[in-house]
């Protein structure tokens, strides 16, 4: 199998805020597998949050073709061989979303299909990003209607964060749902949740940094579920994460791609934990990923392509607030052609 890679600029069409900054646009690794004239494609999307970026991605990626051997269905086997160099989940995530393409297109299936899962998830949540509580409250009305679950993007650091849910709540008819990206203290959120739960969030996302030693406290005495983001990556996480979070939040650019974020989703139905599949902000084609094991999740967030200025990838159906995978082989998207104008 031969590999490409390139870097590629994908534009918001909103200031993308949460508590940790700021951001206008975001950098993608696209990658291509090729094998007997056919091509798969994949995206990688490195979270700068795990020392990962597009320039760490792409140089991981050149180096891996010789890792992919001539076989796009040994994926346990090429997955293992990926495993061996560490980090660069994202970089994973691309190669193993291209071979999932490849393998789909080689059958003629939909990844979905290939899988043996259904071909569509819970609706997705539409992110209200974070700012004061009458601009939040702005924002949510604008997409009244459109989407059936709204999460609210939390850790202001200024004391008004169940203001701005409370804010949301008046002018919202959707279940909410908030993540606070590790921003609070144990006291604090002992403060919040309370309060979060009478205006009727179904659960809070990672209160706490991850590794605090207040988790299990905080799992214990809350009277929201707890999910937790970036306390988990991988499968091995999984058993730790059990002792601190009703839930997880899994996300394929940080797990590695569709393989591992399967094996989470079983681990966390075994341990009798919630489960929410994220995403960055991405293409359609890393959405289109994600889409095809949605059905395997409690709680879906897959709005990255609809938060960007153009999505590059077009084929995800955004159908009565879920985005619903193409029923075509692989993955299904195909890149939009350029306009020449």
């Amino acid at each position: 199998m031969e590999l490409e890679a390139r870097i590629a600029t994908l534009r918001m069409a909103e200031t993308f805020v949460i508590a940790r900054g700021a951001s206008d646009e975001a950098e993608a690794v696209f990658v291509e597998i090729r094998h007997d004239g056919v091509s798969g494609f994949g995206e990688a999307n490195p979270i700068e949050r795990y020392d990962e970026s597009a320039s760490s991605a792409f140089a991981f990626l050149q180096e891996a073709e010789e890792l992919l051997g001539d076989d796009p269905f040994a994926l346990e086997a090429i997955g293992a061989r990926l495993a061996e160099r560490p980090g660069e989940h994202a970089a994973k995530a691309g190669i193993d979303a291209a071979l999932h393409d490849l393998c789909g297109k080689l059958a003629g299936v939909p990844v979905w299909r290939l899988l043996g899962l259904e071909r569509s998830g819970p609706p997705t949540s539409w992110t209200i990003w974070l700012g004061d509580p009458d601009d939040m409250a702005r924002r949510a009305e604008k997409v009244r209607g459109r989407f059936k679950r709204l999460k609210l993007k939390l850790g202001g650091e200024d004391g008004l964060d169940v203001e701005r849910v409370r804010a949301v709540h008046a002018v919202s008819d959707v279940p909410l749902q908030v993540d606070v990206n590790e921003f609070w203290s144990l006291d604090e959120a002992l403060e919040a949740l309370p309060q979060l739960k009478e205006l009727g969030v179904e659960y809070c996302e990672q209160p706490l940094p991850a590794g605090d030693p207040d988790g299990p406290e905080l799992k214990r005495r809350s009277p929201l579920p707890i999910y937790v983001d970036e306390d988990c990556h991988v499968l091995a996480d999984v058993p730790v994460c059990a002792e601190r979070a009703h839930g997880l939040t899994v996300k394929l650019a940080k797990s590695g791609g569709i393989r591992e974020a399967v094996r989470i989703a079983h681990a966390g139905r075994a341990l009798g934990l919630g489960l929410m599949l994220g995403c960055m902000n991405e293409s359609g084609l890393a959405v289109s990923a994600g889409a095809q094991v949605a059905s395997l999740f409690d709680h879906v967030d897959l709005d990255g392509n609809l938060l960007l200025t153009e999505d590059p990838w077009p084929g995800v159906e955004l159908v009565d607030g879920v985005q619903v995978p193409p029923d075509e082989p692989g993955l299904g998207v195909r890149e939009a052609v350029p306009d020449p104008r």
